[in-house]
């Protein structure tokens, strides 16, 4: 076969590429929310109840927990 051209040796750029992984990624996510959206939906209050208690233990630490002001240790010469 005479490729003159050089037809067979171009590629798709990386942007094309991104652009079609993009495209099918977000096929995906609809095909996906179209079938399962009960599901997604009626778990939504549960997670609703479940962040309380994980924001309670994970936001503690940006405040020192229950440490008070005026106790030992959260003075810069403690």
């Amino acid at each position: 076969m005479n490729d003159e051209k050089g037809w067979l040796d171009r590629r798709p750029s990386k942007g094309t590429f991104w652009l079609m992984v993009a495209i099918a990624l977000a096929v995906m996510v609809f095909l996906l929310w179209e079938e399962h959206k009960v599901h997604l939906l009626g778990a939504l209050p549960w997670l609703v109840v479940l962040a309380c208690p994980l924001m309670h233990l994970f936001m503690h630490g940006g405040h020192g927990g229950h440490k008070g002001p005026g106790k030992p240790g959260d003075g810069p010469d403690d």
